[in-house]
């Protein structure tokens, strides 16, 4: 059976096909455990008083495995262009009860509490947070080629509709340049909570001069210029990050 949600990442191919859809295409479609069973990740944006920077990320990197200890972390980055004085981190969830029952455990946790988190948040002016799914069409997270490569995060706010509205066309440019070989998406997220009808892709490049010769290779590529020309005809705005993965961060 479809999820409700991924009927809507289908909905606009389904809707242009003139002839109603078979059976073999229902299946194909309907491919892909990450919603079913309703994993979900949350993307943590923490801005860090400039002075205690340094402070907050030697914590971090010696406290970590207290707050690990509860459940998964997926990438732990410090962000280098798009905002200063940041840290972004994904944590992978099964369940809303799972995160909740999380939560209670690192309220009753001492040494989280007393070793890492009331000294953490005096160096903290501001926290947010999105939750999020994996589109159908990513159903899981990537890993890297190899090490020591940078990360773009890049969030595009889209028209109201969701999926059924500009689904097709942004899979469409995400899958060109990755198709093409530009970039490798590691995971495109869709909000549930946060800013709706937003989607974020994690990009992975060896290097930021890579990043910016791919960029302007892929610019002169009419694939890609037609793939792009037709997605930002639903989009309202976007914006990126450029991203280093800290040492105590499982994707590096």
């Amino acid at each position: 059976m479809l999820t409700a949600r991924k009927a809507l990442w289908n909905a606009t191919r389904l809707l242009e096909k003139v002839v109603a859809p078979t059976s073999k295409q229902v299946a194909c479609i309907s491919t892909g455990p990450q919603q079913q069973h309703g994993t979900f990740y949350e993307l943590r944006t923490y801005c860090i008083h400039p002075h205690l920077n340094g402070a907050f990320l030697k914590l971090t990197n010696e406290k970590i495995h207290l707050r690990t200890a509860h459940s998964q972390l997926i990438g732990y980055w410090s962000v280098e262009y798009g905002g200063l004085n940041q840290v972004f981190h994904i944590w992978k969830y099964d369940s809303y009860s799972g995160r909740a029952g999380v939560r209670a455990a690192l309220a009753q946790d001492p040494s989280w509490i007393e070793q890492y988190i009331s000294k953490a948040m005096a160096m903290l002016s501001s926290q947010d947070n999105m939750v999020t799914y994996l589109v159908p069409w990513v159903p899981e997270i990537q890993t890297p080629p190899k090490e020591g490569g940078v990360y773009e995060l890049a969030s595009f706010q889209m028209r109201p509709g969701g999926p059924a509205v500009w689904g097709a066309a942004f899979e469409a440019a995400v899958s060109a340049h990755a198709n093409g070989g530009y970039a490798l998406p590691l995971g495109v997220f869709h909000n549930e909570f946060g800013d709706l009808n937003q989607v974020h892709v994690l990009w992975w490049y060896e290097g930021a001069d890579q990043r910016a010769a791919i960029r302007h290779k892929a610019h002169q590529d009419p694939r890609i210029v037609a793939a792009v020309r037709e997605s930002a005809s639903y989009l309202v705005s976007q914006k990126n990050k450029l991203m280093f993965p800290t040492p105590f961060s499982p994707l590096k």
